[in-house]
């Protein structure tokens, strides 16, 4: 279970302890990767203080959600910046648990290394539950790149001190990039090329996007 900070100064403490479990490297295998995990959170309070979570199992090969689970929980850490995992993580992983069925790999809403301390919600998500992991942000937190070109299936590197944490990818034509990077146990290219196969007709990838349209219609049916 993620250990829960008092402040923002312990959190960062926490990330950068954490931060040095995670391990970039190659997915034995990725061609036979079937059943992918997606995650999204959705609060219900106008306080944002009450969060819903809701965890699917996708099927790449069928296209369908062979599984899914929800969560509340009650939200104690503030909305920082950067501090994100802390917020949300712990609901997240209350609908983890309750799966039955176990995905190969994770796609989560959010940064993975491509984060100013090289630990954002993927990344702390596959370090704490020990599973490969990728983020999927719809916005840059840090490092510079050049211009996406317009077709889909582009992407461009993400620099950051002289390094590639990531990768700005077109995965619509002439619509806004994602910004994909590994969180644990898959290589920077290999989060790219996974999350490309997975966009079919949407911008976002279907394991992260449906569950976002699940979680959205259970917290609207309060």
């Amino acid at each position: 279970m993620i250990k829960l900070p008092h402040n923002a100064k312990e959190a960062i403490k926490l990330q950068n302890e954490v931060r040095s479990f995670v391990r970039i490297r190659d997915y034995p295998n990725i061609a036979q990767i079937r059943f992918i995990g997606g995650v999204d959170v959705a609060y219900f309070s106008r306080k944002m203080t009450s969060a819903y979570a809701v965890a699917i199992i996708w099927d790449r090969f069928s296209g369908e959600v062979i599984e899914s689970a929800y969560a509340e929980r009650n939200v104690t850490f503030p909305y920082i910046p950067g501090l994100l995992s802390f917020r949300e993580l712990p609901v997240i992983i209350d609908a983890y648990d309750k799966l039955s069925l176990k995905a190969d790999i994770w796609m989560i809403d959010g940064a993975g290394v491509a984060h100013p301390r090289g630990l954002g919600i993927a990344s702390h998500f596959g370090v704490v539950l020990d599973l490969p992991s990728i983020g999927v942000a719809k916005s840059r937190l840090v490092g510079n790149h050049l211009h996406v070109p317009r077709n889909k299936g582009s992407w461009v590197p993400l620099w950051q001190d002289k390094k590639v944490i990531g990768h700005v990818v077109r995965t619509r034509s002439k619509v806004r990039p994602l910004y994909v990077s590994p969180g644990h146990k898959i290589s920077v290219r290999q989060a790219t090329e996974l999350v490309l196969v997975c966009c079919t007709r949407y911008r976002l990838p279907e394991p992260t996007r449906l569950a976002h349209h699940l979680v959205t219609r259970r917290a609207h049916s309060l």
